[in-house]
């Protein structure tokens, strides 16, 4: 079993940043990936960003590369997102995610509670 646990969400200003933080424990050796989610009043949960824990390849979806950066410390066994230039339309609860066999299947195994970013216009 894997244990992921998000820290960091909050409210801000239009065009502020937030780093958030997703700490792993339990089996942290079986984790290939991890990875976080975003979704948005009334819409379905979408994918925002992975990196792999060897090699820490990462992949964005299109509308976020280019204001938020994923990174990982295997040390503290956590992944850190830094979005920057936020935007209302990135209002969210966001989502951490492990993944075991991310490289083979992309699907995500183990979840975070979820914690909300509210950006304010």
């Amino acid at each position: 079993q894997v244990q992921v646990v998000e820290s960091g969400g909050g409210l801000v200003q239009a065009g502020g940043s937030l780093r958030r933080s997703c700490a792993a424990s339990g089996r942290t050796d079986r984790i290939d990936a991890m990875g976080w989610f975003g979704q948005a009043p009334g819409k379905e949960r979408e994918f925002v960003v992975s990196i792999t824990w060897s090699g820490g390849r990462t992949n964005y979806a299109d509308s976020m590369k280019d204001r938020f950066t994923i990174s990982r410390d295997n040390a503290k066994n956590t992944v850190y997102l830094q979005m920057n230039s936020l935007k209302p339309e990135d209002t969210a609860v966001y989502y951490c995610a492990a993944s075991l066999q991310y490289r083979l299947t992309n699907h995500f195994d183990y979840w975070g509670q979820g914690t909300q970013v509210t950006v304010s216009s």
